[in-house]
């Protein structure tokens, strides 16, 4: 059995995955590494909190020793990560931890990776000569886009926020070491996910959240931002892929082909929460209110996802409008608990 680290496996994206790929994959022995910060959370991997090819481990890829203590300990023969620091508006209020986590940890789980692997550029080490590095990331790093056009793999980057620079910087620094040294890595670069387990404060948790206690819903500006969503499992489903059949030294990009603005999305869930759950007395629609925006809020991302979905035979099983069913139902579930 091969030892598989993967990183941030108890937030949102991470959860879903490790469940989906712990549940798929017996061959392969899940050593989940959290750290556990107010976005990370057990129970979202409790499905598998028993299962045989499955551990956690709480720990912060900040720290090298560590990292590189874990490494030697577990042997891993390849590294999926997720864990970051994600949410725009902290990176806008405390900048600093995205700088430490995002480029500081992703360049630490490299160099483990480098050590443990390869014993010089393009030489790899017996046990570890199909080894792979996978780097999750985000459309975010391409910056903004105008009415038209779509994000393609070979877009320049031009990152807005703090967040998203610290992303574009280790995408950048996976693709050196696969330049510099000849590592095995692929990087995915995704659009807005949703669905079961997202963490409350983001948009949708926060719209069906705010409804159900009859608080004011905050949309950002005129609410004409516009974002590709993405349902995670179909995420979950396209890192699958590309980490097992991906090229090395590639990048691809998942998206949903659904775009929408945060007006629709607020809309979209009001309707549907009005026949789920209807209120006593007047429609959810009427708690919607528009906020100052975001200080460097992106108008508009949108994937083009042709690479995966022609290179690879990746396509998601979800819409918008079938996918929001689904997570509106899983907290409508999780809040009256």
């Amino acid at each position: 059995m091969k030892n598989i680290l993967v990183t941030g496996g108890a937030g949102f994206i991470g959860a879903n995955f490790v469940v989906h790929f712990v549940q798929n994959h017996p061959e392969y022995k899940v050593i989940n590494l959290d750290v556990l910060t107010y976005a990370g959370d057990l129970e979202n991997v409790k499905e598998v909190e028993t299962a045989s090819n499955y551990e956690f481990v709480q720990g912060d890829i900040c720290d090298k020793s560590f990292i590189d203590a874990l490494f030697a300990k577990y042997q891993f023969t390849d590294v999926i990560h997720f864990a970051a620091e994600s949410h725009v508006d902290n990176s806008i209020s405390g900048p600093e931890a995205f700088i430490k986590t995002n480029v500081l940890g992703t360049f630490n789980l490299l160099d483990a990776a480098r050590k443990l692997w390869m014993s010089a550029p393009n030489q790899y080490n017996d046990n570890f000569k199909t080894s792979r590095f996978h780097h999750i990331s985000t459309d975010e790093v391409y910056g903004t886009l105008g009415e038209e056009g779509l994000f393609t793999e070979t877009t320049p980057y031009a990152p807005n926020s703090p967040y998203s620079a610290s992303k574009a910087s280790s995408d950048l620094l996976v693709r050196s070491y696969f330049h510099t040294y000849g590592m095995n890595v692929v990087t995915t670069n995704c659009s807005n996910n949703y669905g079961p387990k997202q963490h409350d404060e983001k948009l949708i948790p926060t719209i069906i959240r705010k409804c159900l206690s009859g608080q004011n819903i905050p949309i950002y500006g005129d609410g004409k931002n516009v974002r590709d969503w993405l349902y995670v499992l179909d995420h979950c489903k396209g890192i699958e892929l590309v980490f097992f059949k991906g090229r090395s030294g590639e990048t691809y990009n998942v998206g949903g082909r659904n775009e929408r603005n945060n007006l629709y999305i607020a809309n979209t869930i009001c309707e549907l929460l009005n026949e789920m759950a209807p209120k006593a007395e007047g429609k959810y629609q009427d708690l919607i209110t528009f906020v100052k925006d975001r200080p460097g809020h992106d108008l508009r991302y949108a994937i083009d996802a042709t690479k995966l979905e022609t290179e690879l035979g990746w396509q998601a099983d979800e819409n918008f409008e079938t996918g929001i069913k689904k997570t509106i139902a899983w907290y409508l579930a999780k809040y009256k608990n």
